[in-house]
């Protein structure tokens, strides 16, 4: 067993960002990832084989090295390869990681679990070649891969375009974009993405790069369903309104071996709800978010949230919003070398804000739409791990799952080895529709283990011979 000052679950940019904040500021701090390497979804590191020099390297990949160099210089105690399926107490973390179950504590915790993507259910999306617009991206960035070699791009955001760019540089085609967005929202988001000069001259260079291939863009548009016997060959498309209902008028159809696509972010809030701080709906967020002040601290004592776990918002707010709460744990601990100062904290609010108008538009992009999710076919597969599908899910509805936890009961919905994450928000939505509204629908209710574990691996070795069996009680 470890112990430290503070524990940051997740090296992302939030995440590093605390760790390296309260550090500096004195405090022993332990910082555990899944990953490999540090740097999140969004400056995945790539395998060692495969990294270049650093004059052909994005924005991207130059931002991530910049993290891990800034980690490497701290004192913090970067832990990564560790899996994470419990968290108790104030506090208490078990893992599994290279050398088996590891236990670290600490008196304070930053929950800095980033975010997971979102995929609206439509027939055929359990095909094999359908994957997500997060998981091309990890294709494409940490193993230079293209996903397939036809590939249809859906959904919404700006994934769209930087997914799409990057298919037809690796060498892929890409038969179609199909965007739920209108020009108009694009359009509208314009003033706001000159906040980010350099994002938006590198989302004109995504757009010239694929009107070079003329790659056609169908905006109001959505999936009707992906085809194929056993895996995708062929995507349907059909018209939308401006909230995700699906349009009379003609089909088109594309002849593929992979369609990506997302319909945005989910906040991973699973560490908040386990600890049971209070959480409320924020659909420009992404979902359910935790509450926090200004600073990240939770209604739990010791417990901090920052980053897309908190509410989606970007990488750049992430950073300054993961610093935001490192410095608070360092004054909340009394740390003496902490210096408080105001004007650089007010600085980094300052900033903040501002790049949250470049974060807004894009989570307007982003947002769920409720006329998609009301779509849905009756026979549609919505909880994958469990094959639940929607006409299952307004069954119990109608038999009385008035929460989603009570309907979780009555389907197996949200039991699989994902723990609702893939089905949780859609299935929300659809009973939010009977019962009134997403609050009085709640959320799934956390619990360990946080990940899919082998049950070997948490047990280690031991003989049964070593269970303390307590003597009988005396008759």
């Amino acid at each position: 067993m470890t112990p430290a000052d503070l524990i940051v679950i997740g090296a992302g940019p939030a995440g590093t960002a605390a760790a390296c904040a309260a550090a500096d500021a004195g405090l022993a701090v332990t910082l555990v990832d899944e990953a490999p390497a540090a740097g999140g979804q969004v400056y995945r590191a790539p395998p060692i084989e495969l990294r270049i020099g650093p004059a052909a390297k994005s924005a991207d990949q130059r931002a991530g090295d910049h993290l891990r160099a800034a980690l490497a210089a701290s004192t913090v105690d970067f832990r990564p390869g560790r899996r994470i399926w419990s968290i108790t107490g104030r506090f208490r973390v078990d893992a599994i990681g290279p050398a088996g179950t590891e236990t670290i504590t600490a008196p304070r915790l930053v929950a800095a679990t980033g975010a997971h993507e979102r995929v609206v259910p439509f027939p055929g999306w359990t095909l094999p070649g359908v994957i997500g617009l997060a998981a091309a991206t990890i294709l494409l960035k940490a193993q230079a891969m293209v996903p397939g070699q036809r590939v249809v791009v859906a959904g919404c955001g700006p994934l769209l375009a930087a997914v799409a760019a990057k298919i037809v540089k690796g060498g892929g085609e890409v038969a179609a974009i199909v965007d739920l967005a209108s020009p108009t929202d694009w359009f509208a988001a314009l003033p706001y993405l000159a906040v980010r000069p350099s994002l938006l001259a590198e989302g004109l260079g995504w757009i010239l790069a694929l009107g070079t291939h003329r790659v056609p863009i169908w905006f109001r548009h959505a999936i009707r369903r992906a085809e194929g016997d056993s895996s995708v060959e062929r995507v349907v498309i059909g018209a939308v309104d401006d909230r995700g209902r699906p349009k009379n008028g003609p089909e088109r159809a594309w002849d593929v071996d992979c369609l990506a696509v997302g319909h945005g972010l989910i906040p991973g809030s699973e560490v908040p709800r386990l600890l049971r701080a209070n959480h409320r709906f924020e659909r420009l967020r992404g979902g359910w978010v935790p509450v926090l002040d200004v600073d990240g601290r939770t209604s739990c004592p010791g417990l901090y949230a920052t980053g897309d776990g908190s509410g989606i918002a970007g990488a750049v707010p992430a950073a300054l919003s993961g610093r935001l709460a490192g410095l608070a744990v360092a004054r909340d601990a009394e740390c003496p070398s902490a210096k408080y100062d105001e004007r650089k904290r007010a600085a980094l609010l300052r900033k903040r804000s501002n790049a949250m108008r470049f974060a807004d538009a894009m989570a307007k992009l982003m947002a769920l739409r409720p006329g998609q999710v009301a779509a849905i076919p009756s026979e549609t597969v919505v909880c994958r791990c469990e094959d639940v599908t929607r006409s299952e899910i307004e069954f119990a509805i109608a038999a009385g799952a008035t929460e989603v936890n009570q309907l979780k009961h009555f389907t197996r919905c949200g039991m699989g080895p994902c723990q609702g994450r893939m089905c949780g928000d859609v299935v929300e939505e659809l009973l939010a529709a009977h019962v009134g509204s997403r609050e009085a629908a709640g959320h799934w209710t956390a619990r360990p283990p946080l990940r899919p574990v082998p049950l070997d691996a948490v047990l280690g070795d031991f003989h049964y011979d070593d269970i303390p069996v307590p003597a009988p009680a005396p008759l």
